[in-house]
């Protein structure tokens, strides 16, 4: 699909939405760049990344290029901010990709998929293997230029109202995940609602939805979830990591100084380490106040753990046929095999070791 194609079957083109966003503005010698986000204004960690990015971008640019930030619902809705930046209606987006795999399903693979990388060896793949080439080849398909600008690292299975005995607890359970782990969800029999953060916390409160995922514990815990319900599964297979991204529209990136290009990408670069080393140093106090509030933590049972995996088996055999989406699957999961050996040796080792006679 190329960009023209792309535009006439845009969802935003012709809408009221499109109609009422001003023009980028570029002003006496100085720049004005829109950012729409997929985030709440102050949602945390999430919107903190999209903020993070625009602050060194504005800082390193002493006035002359300023990144403007709109949260959910300023200018456009949360899932609708890859239209915007593609149509030329705003420049810049700041979101999980995998939202975006009705555009294409390989955008899946630099937010998180099922039983795929980690943080680190995300990081290793990105930017010493073909995962930031491979993130451009896909984005210029629809006009855009793209680095990852942040990750919440290792996300929890979720918040549900009763413990998961087997498999068969998930059919006809009302879930909220996005990505290729909803698809998963929903080949095990689950009704999988995709949701932005914003009004997750309301479809758990009103019965809308029987349970959800979101982050992990410093997030949940500023979300709320807590208060509705009890029980929380501390591992996924949904999003090992999860990486948030900034994409710029193309046209608009390619018009830019080299200095300008080089800004944003450092920029992006340096949100996106910033972001998993918050989320990290919150999640373990986070998780000891959740335990003291009542909250019950639990690990999905092995039975479970397979079920998953040949249902993710059925997914990702649903979109190999699509040559792109085979070329990123299959580099991506040779690096993941690459950078694990090691980590597992090393770090792995390492850990067990430390914490056996630290006990």
């Amino acid at each position: 699909m190329d960009r023209r194609s792309f535009l006439k079957k845009s969802a935003l083109g012709g809408t009221a939405a499109a109609a009422t966003l001003a023009a980028p503005a570029y002003a006496q010698g100085n720049r004005t760049l829109t950012m729409v986000t997929s985030w709440g204004r102050g949602l945390a960690g999430v919107f903190d990344a999209a903020q993070k990015f625009a602050d060194n971008v504005n800082a390193m640019s002493g006035g002359s290029l300023t990144v403007d930030v709109k949260a959910a619902g300023e200018l456009v809705g949360a899932f609708e901010v890859f239209d915007a930046v593609t149509a030329g209606q705003a420049d810049i987006y700041h979101a999980a990709d995998y939202y975006f795999i009705n555009q294409h399903p390989g955008f899946a693979f630099f937010t998180g998929v099922p039983f795929g990388m980690t943080a680190t060896e995300l990081n290793n793949w990105y930017y010493h293997g073909n995962g930031m080439a491979l993130h451009d080849e896909l984005g210029q398909i629809f006009g855009l230029k793209s680095f990852l600008a942040g990750n919440t690292g290792t996300q929890a299975g979720g918040w549900f109202r009763k413990e998961i005995q087997g498999p068969e607890d998930f059919n006809g359970l009302k879930f909220r995940m996005p990505g290729l782990g909803g698809r998963v969800l929903g080949e095990m029999g689950a009704s999988v609602q995709n949701l932005p953060g914003a009004e997750v916390y309301q479809a758990l409160a009103s019965g809308a939805i029987d349970g959800t995922e979101w982050i992990g514990p410093w997030a949940d815990e500023k979300a709320g979830f807590q208060e509705i319900t009890k029980f929380y599964y501390t591992a996924g297979m949904h999003e090992p990591a999860a990486g948030l991204s900034v994409a710029t529209n193309r046209d608009v990136f390619d018009s830019l100084s080299p200095e300008h290009q080089a800004m944003i990408e450092v920029s992006a670069g340096h949100a996106n380490i910033w972001n998993l080393s918050q989320y990290l140093n919150n999640n373990g106090a986070a998780l000891q106040r959740l335990q003291a509030g009542g909250v019950t933590v639990l690990e999905f049972p092995d039975s479970v753990w397979d079920a998953m995996f040949e249902a993710s088996k059925a997914v990702y055999a649903e979109f190999l046929g699509d040559e792109l989406f085979k070329k990123i699957n299959d580099d991506y999961f040779a690096s993941m095999e690459d950078s694990s050996g090691w980590l597992t040796q090393s770090i792995g080792a390492y850990r067990a070791q430390r914490d056996r006679v630290r006990a």
